[in-house]
């Protein structure tokens, strides 16, 4: 049977009242070396994403770091960091960036790891965000064309979610637009043995 990983949550010794990091680590894992691999990752993303948010430069004035599991189970480890942070300004400035996992072999998978060589899973993936751009009536910075190589997203029980960081495709008022799409919906394109497919199987 697949049991879903155990995860703890850590905060960040240096934390204080207006500086908190909050960061999962997988535990439990019968293979050490796969949960080491996993938890050296979460780490490094979380680093960049705080070496981006002024964690380390003096002007930073508030900084909250946080996560959010988005699956775990079937094998797949699906999460997202939130790091906020305030340098002084109208506001403050958030970014939400995405892992998934393959728990049996600790491998973090790119979004075009998913599919299959040669499949125009852009293109494919962003028809389906036009159709909810318009539904939706998301106002644009510009006409939206198609996702990136390496567009953010995380697994759901059964859907993949493709999103954009703020100011990316839409206003600061429009937060992170995220744009969930069934995976059965591109079935035929998924790679077998990849994440999205362990979900398949079960839909």
């Amino acid at each position: 049977m697949e049991f879903p990983v155990s995860i703890v949550t850590k905060l960040l010794p240096h934390s204080s009242a207006s500086i908190k990091v909050y960061y999962p680590v997988v535990t439990s894992l019968h293979d050490v070396k796969v949960q080491s691999t996993i938890n050296h990752t979460i780490i490094t993303k979380l680093n960049d994403i705080l070496v981006e948010q002024s964690f380390y430069k003096p002007e930073l004035v508030e900084l909250v770091a946080y996560f959010e599991i988005k699956n775990n189970q079937r094998n797949v480890l699906s999460l997202s960091l939130i790091v906020y942070s305030f340098t002084g300004g109208a506001h403050g400035m958030t970014i939400v960036k995405s892992l998934t996992f393959d728990t049996t072999i600790g491998k973090h998978y790119d979004l075009d790891e998913l599919f299959k060589p040669g499949s125009d899973y852009q293109k494919r993936l962003s028809e389906s965000i036009k159709v909810h751009i318009k539904e939706w009536d998301i106002q644009l910075l510009e006409p939206f064309k198609e996702i990136r190589k390496d567009q953010d997203y995380y697994i759901g029980d059964t859907s993949i979610i493709i999103y954009f960081q703020l100011y990316e495709i839409s206003p600061y008022v429009y937060g992170f637009p995220y744009f969930p799409i069934p995976i059965l919906d591109i079935a035929d394109i998924v790679r077998q043995d990849r994440p999205l497919d362990k979900m398949m199987a079960f839909t």
